[in-house]
């Protein structure tokens, strides 16, 4: 199988989070206008110099809070973030002195709450941010009664900069945030498919194990069995053909079962299976099963357990006996089966591996044990209320 994985770089990966740069830039576009355009047009008499500063000074602020929301996306500040967030301050502030404009600083105010929400700890960012958020409105609302305004409309009018104020920084800081939870959601979906993916090959991996693994033997067993009586009795050697062929055609059924995940297994089945290859090996095989009315899923993980038995059996041992044995106990299902011949030490593969994970799946328990003497023991163990 292709040992290649599924990889996707954390930070921008996709559509649209991939291409959040430039989702950012449009965002931040008109708040990087809008202040020197109202600027400008309420300037009457301004010069062009004038306003290619103006534009330069909204830009630059805009650059600045754009490096601030990229950083926030990616859950960081960013590099020299105290020297930009002032930087951003003394844009937002100064030019209002210079140009005697309020609508500057008002306007630049959202670049400053956003960056504050951003940059600097909840304790400092949390009163400078409701400060501005309050005395911004007032003072841009008091100089403008001091021009002739009357209460009420001063009053909306501090209602409407406050609005603008809020609006303005929370879709700053809220295009921040989107971009770094999508890509929080599209780095998450990439490790789902990544453990999808893994689990799918381990699924591939162990039932081409344990589904070809007594077929393969099988055919093996019965092709060197064919060879010695080709001369000696051509008859029998013709039938073991004939049954190699069978145990062929029935591995490529399995695989194909394994590919679309259909494959069904009954115990009566395979214990009747192991059985009739054990002996074609010349093993002689007792069996003593005293289970019935099984549930499905109790049935198929005993019956890979048979499998794999006679597998490891016929690959990993010279047997002569072997004792297939289950019963209820105690709550318990146990199948025990048992074999001479075995060769020590007997290492863990991967279709005891794949048994033991299909039993801790039912609540249940399988492994394999050197008994002394040549014996070897696998023991599977499942609760009966623990079963679907």
């Amino acid at each position: 199988m292709n040992d290649a994985t599924l990889t996707m770089p954390a930070v921008f990966p996709r559509w649209p989070v991939r291409r959040a740069v430039w989702f950012l830039v449009a965002s931040h576009l008109p708040f990087v206008v809008f202040p020197p355009f109202v600027v400008i047009t309420r300037r009457p008499g301004t010069s062009v110099p004038e306003v290619v500063l103006i534009g330069l000074v909204g830009v630059a602020a805009g650059g600045l809070q754009l490096r601030h929301s990229l950083a926030a996306a990616r859950g960081e500040r960013p590099r020299g973030w105290p020297l930009t967030f002032a930087a951003i301050l003394g844009l937002a502030y100064v030019p209002f002195w210079w140009w005697s404009s309020y609508d500057w600083a008002l306007l630049v105010q959202w670049f400053v709450i956003a960056s504050a929400a951003m940059l600097l700890p909840r304790r400092p960012a949390v009163p400078l941010m409701v400060t501005l958020l309050i005395a911004t409105p007032v003072v841009q609302g008091l100089y403008e009664h001091g021009l002739g305004f009357s209460w009420p409309k001063t009053l909306t009018l501090m209602c409407y900069y406050l609005a603008i104020m809020v609006m303005g920084s929370t879709a700053l800081y809220g295009s921040a945030r989107l971009v770094g939870i999508l890509d929080d959601l599209f780095a998450a979906r990439t490790e789902i498919a990544e453990q999808a993916l893994a689990t799918e090959r381990f699924r591939v991996s162990r039932d081409l194990h344990d589904l070809l693994g007594q077929s393969l033997s099988a055919v093996s067993l019965k092709g060197d069995l064919a060879m010695r009586l080709l001369s000696s009795d051509p008859g029998a050697a013709h039938r073991e053909i004939e049954d190699l062929t069978s145990v062929a055609r029935s591995a490529l059924r399995d695989m194909r079962a394994v590919t679309r995940d259909e494959h069904d297994v009954s115990l009566v089945l395979e214990i009747d299976s192991a059985a009739a290859v054990l002996d074609a090996a010349g093993v002689r095989t007792h069996v003593a099963v005293e289970l019935p009315c099984l549930s499905p899923a109790l049935d198929a993980v005993l019956a890979w357990a048979v499998r794999e038995g006679a597998t490891n059996i016929m690959r990993h041992s010279e047997a002569t006996t072997c004792s297939i044995t289950a019963a209820r106990r105690a709550g318990l299902v146990r199948l025990e089966i048992v074999n001479d011949g075995a060769r020590e030490p007997v290492s863990t593969g991967s279709g005891l591996t794949g048994l033991a994970q299909r039993a801790h799946a039912r609540n249940g328990s399988a492994a394999g044990e050197y008994l002394g003497g040549g014996e070897f023991r696998l023991r599977v163990e499942l609760p009966e209320g623990g079963l679907s």
